[in-house]
């Protein structure tokens, strides 16, 4: 694997810690700025709105832009609006802040997923796509506890600090790493044609099961801190320790998602999808033993982002003539679920349902997930490669 695409990874992990570290600081931020715990749940939210909206416009805004200049400019404003935030006593401003970051990211991430394809090859998909995720899933073994961890003992505000000045050395290692001329550079079809290439029914399926997917994964991460020490009964030290755990597991499952999702997507996707529903419900039936939320936090890390890596690499086997668009939608995709996920575990929280709610709801979009594919088709039609689908296997 070129080393360029290491360091695109690099560069994910310190935008990666920033979009999941207010899982550990969510008390912290509310006590603050004296708002409710669920008006801080949605800065999370928030931020994912930013990522879906941004990632297909800030494509198309830069399609022709060299990209190793589009990352460094992307990477630049997303350390700039972190120390904004960092300063701002307003909860106003933190929201606009998130916004603004999460465009920058979204352009990111449409960018470095096409450049570290266009330098892996074609037949290294997966794996690349694996190395650039890993970013977000070292963000969440070291980035988001040792956010957590700052918060814990200097505040909050802290944390953004360390992102914007992790964010500089990945600066520098892009600028250096990353080819000029990165091949692809120039788009070789219109923006029309790769948006309609976008329509396809399979390929919007697919999305759709994304969406899901990230959505029962955000909707707990999102509020594993108050699930932990109201729920299972640990104490707030024990914050860090449990997104370390979550951040090894999904580290883990990357990295085996990324050795067999070239050859075998569709068993990846259809196993990790099921595992996942029963996990969360496990999950929330256990929550209050310590060993067993413990355990099951580690695995659920590991269903999640292996099954994530597997339906991103998917996205852009199906679209194999959108190359500088299908990273954006699979980025949105993404999100959708990454916003709504929060969304809905604020309001069961809201209801009054308990803290165990987010983790029921976590269950529930993993169902739906399942009843977009069906089992039947997700092993026969809907998720498996075909051959027509760029050379890909079949099963």
């Amino acid at each position: 694997m070129p080393f360029a695409v290491h360091v695109l990874g690099l560069a994910v992990f310190a935008q990666g810690t920033s979009e999941f570290m207010l899982s550990g600081l969510l008390s912290g931020i509310a006590g603050d700025l004296h708002v409710p715990l669920g008006a801080a749940g949605l800065l999370t939210s928030a931020f994912a709105v930013g990522m879906v909206v941004g990632a297909p416009l800030t494509a198309l805004a830069c399609r022709s832009w060299p990209r190793r200049g589009a990352l460094l400019f992307f990477l630049g404003v997303f350390v700039a609006v972190h120390v904004v935030g960092a300063l701002t006593p307003s909860y106003g401003v933190l929201l606009a802040t998130r916004v603004v970051g999460a465009l920058a990211n979204a352009g990111f991430w449409a960018v470095a997923l096409v450049t570290a394809l266009a330098l892996a090859g074609p037949h290294r998909r997966a794996r690349a796509t694996a190395v650039v995720v890993g970013g977000v899933t070292l963000a969440c073994v070291v980035g988001v506890p040792a956010g957590a961890a700052l918060g814990e003992l200097w505040g909050w505000r802290s944390a953004f600090w360390a992102v914007a000045l992790v964010s500089l050395p990945a600066a520098i290692a892009l600028l250096v790493a990353v080819p000029g001329g990165t091949p692809g550079d120039v788009p070789t079809v219109s923006a029309r044609s790769e948006l309609r290439a976008l329509a396809r029914p399979r390929l919007l399926l697919t999305l759709l099961v994304m969406a899901f997917v990230q959505g029962a994964t955000f909707c707990t991460f999102s509020y594993l801190e108050p699930l932990v020490t109201r729920v299972t009964g640990l104490g707030a030290g024990w914050v860090p320790v449990v997104l370390a755990l979550f951040g090894v597991g999904s580290f883990a499952g990357v990295t085996l998602a990324g050795r067999l999702a070239d050859a075998r997507p569709a068993a990846v996707a259809g196993i990790g999808m099921t595992a996942l529903a029963a996990g969360w419900a496990a999950l929330a039936l256990t929550a209050d033993s310590p060993v067993a939320a413990l355990v099951l936090v580690l695995l659920q890390g590991a269903l999640a982002f292996g099954t994530g890596t597997t339906l991103i690499t998917r996205v852009f086997r199906l679209a194999p003539d959108a190359p500088t668009m299908a990273g954006s939608f699979a980025t949105a995709a993404f999100n959708v679920g990454a916003a709504a996920g929060p969304w809905l575990g604020g309001l069961a929280l809201g209801a009054g349902l308990g803290f165990r709610a987010p983790v029921w709801v976590s269950a529930l979009l993993m169902c739906a997930a399942l009843a977009a594919a069906g089992l039947p088709a997700l092993s026969s039609r809907a998720l498996p490669a075909a051959r027509s689908d760029a050379g890909a296997p079949t099963e």
